[in-house]
């Protein structure tokens, strides 16, 4: 992306432009010092008058009332606050008339911003006042009282916090009585200018010592500019924090969020479009434009004939795309289209507000739709991508922390669509989207990771933790066997990346990482993994021996292991374990592969992988009880086995059995009171419990052998 810059043959306005604001992506209105309000359409290259401002209104700041709101209150939206020298603010409709003028400084207002939610106004001026007021210029508070001028002031992304300029100093001030201030030298000379983006929650000043910076919320520096010849004197963000733009004498720049200017590649098709580029994203074999009235859809295999459709607004701030659609969002709301243009579906959500949402906060795959919450962080909508619908029961993902990025795996069946994400405490965690009501389901994957990224090709991820590059070749390992976990990562040193790297893509083996100075480097990962992966979703267990025969690499092995486990294909998983050395799993397999029946095998499987309940219902489905008590005496889980020989009436004798065996073995009384309830003048038989645990398997043995034989081998897919 880069610039493009055009002058009138003829200026429009006779004096100085002071400020300029957009209603839409080819809407701009501007104020001069010439005391006229002027619109201009970059469609046809028409300007028109709105209207003449008294003689004595010499406007200083302009900014347009929250779009995203303008849907349900139209006639609010179609306003913008205007400040002036004389010490007063001006609410102007759209038609440019003067709704309503407040006196609100001694001296000029010098900025004045709108919250994102639309509640409240805040101005700053020259008699160093911070004041907020309510939409219909009410005023409701002085926030502080410098000694200084404020010249520039903006809202902290949850409306619940003020950024203004003090002298050299930047501060941060909650609207919350008492609550604690953040405040630190920013710059060497004044501060002229700055803008607090809502989606990378980053902040831009801009200074009288001919620098620019980056800041994180905490006021922590992430970039600063060389000194320039003239003093900075206007920062302004892209809505979507991707980009911002920086103003000074004879100059303007366009950066990156790093504060790298971007630079054209060399492109071998040249595509021109009709209005102007909004967005573009290119993955999965089509690229998709967004202009400023239609949306474009290429196939990397013909880029001379797009598919085209109109769009209900032009400002288009995200696209992202998936292997069977793309989404885009904009000021109004998220559309899911298809490649062939086709309308999908629109998620909704109480309280949704799409101005604020960015790469890290929705994620879409083949099936499903993530977006994180904003107004309770802890929490992430998922939806079905299809229709829209809310997944499952409509019961929504919460976190006990605070969600800052989120991404959804992309291959797979939707029962097996995990979704990964980062919280406040820079902790990954991992969770199946169908089983978000149960809170032991999300487990924990690493500490302190930055970014992540799924491929796209397979379900293997990668994050950059503290000091290292960490690939998950298989992250599933968590549900099937933790205890391998370790044995399935590869890890590089990340030293080389500097402060504060993030992962742009990972396509194939490639990973993709922009360093802080802006500069991109190319990780390859080995192909092998996702070799492996796409032999286990083929089933080709003796080719995925084979490949991991030839690479003899132990995260291989390990992920054959897990994945075979995960499969229930037992004898390859007895192969993987016995070549990273897990002897007590492979005799465990080994027992597993003797049992009668079906049922019982699945339920063994079920318990190496951790799902001790899920083994339970599979007995008790299939009417093996005395199996289901068993595995649960075998675990010392003495309330839930008496408990379920009292309810299916069977084998009390031999749960109170094992338990007077279990404490007698510890020198231990019965202090259980169900216990000493059932075992109150029963006598104990062990003769008797012996001859009905093998009539039990002997009738189970029968029963498998004479409805369905199976293989002593273990299960087959």
């Amino acid at each position: 992306m880069r610039l493009k810059i055009s002058l009138s043959k003829e200026p429009k306005h006779q004096e100085l432009v002071s400020c300029v604001g957009w209603t839409t992506a080819e809407e701009l209105y501007s104020c001069s010092d010439d005391h006229q309000i002027v619109k201009w359409n970059l469609l046809t290259g028409e300007t028109s008058q709105i209207v003449k401002l008294p003689d004595d209104i010499y406007p200083i700041d302009l900014h347009w009332f929250p779009k995203s709101l303008g849907i349900k209150k139209q006639t609010q939206a179609e306003i913008f606050v205007l400040t002036s020298s004389d010490g007063k603010f001006h609410l102007i409709s759209k038609l440019g008339r003067v709704e309503k003028s407040v006196e609100a400084h001694s001296g000029a207002v010098l900025a004045g911003r709108w919250n994102y939610e639309g509640t409240a106004l805040v101005t700053v001026g020259e008699d160093g006042q911070i004041k907020i007021w309510s939409k219909t210029g009410m005023l409701r508070s002085t926030l502080a009282h410098q000694g200084t001028p404020v010249y520039s002031v903006a809202w902290g992304p949850d409306s619940e916090k003020v950024l203004y300029t003090a002298g050299k100093q930047l501060i941060i001030k909650p609207l919350q009585p008492n609550a604690k201030i953040l405040q630190w030298k920013a710059h060497d000379g004044i501060i002229l200018k700055v803008d607090w983006n809502s989606v990378n929650d980053l902040i831009l000043s801009a200074g009288e010592d001919c620098k620019y910076k980056v800041w994180d919320s905490y006021g922590r520096p992430l970039y600063s500019s060389q000194p320039h010849e003239h003093p900075i004197t206007s920062v302004a963000w892209a809505p979507d924090g991707e980009l911002f733009a920086v103003g000074s004498f004879h100059t303007l720049r366009l950066c990156d969020k790093t504060g790298v200017r971007n630079v054209l590649n060399d492109a071998v098709d040249l595509l021109e479009f009709r209005d102007r580029v909004i967005k573009a994203s290119l993955n999965y074999a089509h690229l998709v434009v967004s202009t400023s009235l239609q949306c474009y859809v290429f196939s990397t295999k013909n880029w001379n004939t797009p598919l085209i459709f109109d769009l209900k607004e032009g400002t288009v701030s995200l696209i992202l795309q998936a292997e069977r659609h793309f989404l885009l969002v904009d000021g109004g709301g998220i559309y899911l289209y298809s490649y062939e243009g086709r309308f999908l579906s629109s998620p909704k959500f109480p309280g949704m507000r799409t101005d604020i949402l960015n790469a890290q906060t929705v994620s879409l795959s083949n099936d499903t739709i993530a977006i994180k919450d904003k107004a309770d962080e802890k929490i992430i909508f998922l939806f079905e991508a299809s229709t829209g619908k809310p997944m499952g029961d409509g019961k929504f993902l919460s976190h006990k922390n605070e969600v800052l990025e989120i991404a959804l795996d992309q291959k797979g069946l939707t029962n097996d669509r995990k979704i990964a994400f980062i919280d406040k405490n820079r902790d990954l965690y991992i969770t199946s989207v169908k089983r978000f009501g149960k809170e032991e389901q999300i487990i924990k994957l690493g500490t302190m990771v930055h970014t992540l990224a799924w491929s796209d090709t397979c379900n293997i991820l990668c994050g950059l933790q503290d000091t290292r590059f960490t690939v998950w070749y298989y992250p599933n390992t968590v549900y099937v066997d933790r205890d391998i976990l370790p044995k399935t990562l590869y890890e590089r040193d990340a030293s080389e990346f500097s402060k504060n790297p993030h992962i742009v893509s990972f396509v194939g083996n490639q990973v993709t990482i922009r360093r802080a100075d802006g500069s991109l480097v190319h990780i390859s990962i080995s192909p092998y993994p996702a070799i492996l992966h796409e032999y286990v979703s083929s089933s080709k267990w003796e080719d995925a021996v084979r490949l991991c025969r030839f690479v003899k690499e132990q995260t291989m092995w390990a992920c054959l292991a897990a994945m075979a486990v995960a499969n229930q294909d037992m004898t390859t998983a007895e192969i993987a374990y016995a070549a990273i050395g897990e002897i007590d799993k492979v005799q465990y397999i080994n027992s597993i592969k003797n049992l009668p029946s079906k049922e019982s095998k699945m339920a063994h499987i079920l318990m190496f992988s951790g799902n001790i309940q899920e083994a339970e219902i599979v007995l008790l489905q299939a009417g093996l009880v005395y199996q289901a008590i068993q595995i649960n005496i075998n675990l010392y889980n003495w309330e839930r086995a008496l408990e379920l020989a009292v309810k299916y009436k069977t084998h009390v004798d031999t749960v109170l059995a094992y338990r007077q065996k279990f404490l007698e073995t510890f020198g231990k009384q019965e202090t259980n009171k169900r216990y000493l309830q059932y075992a109150e003048g029963l006598q104990i038989d062990w003769e008797k419990i012996k001859a009905k645990i093998e009539m039990e398997i002997t009738k189970e043995r029968e029963r498998s052998s004479g409805s369905q034989p199976t293989k002593s081998t273990g299960l087959k897919h």
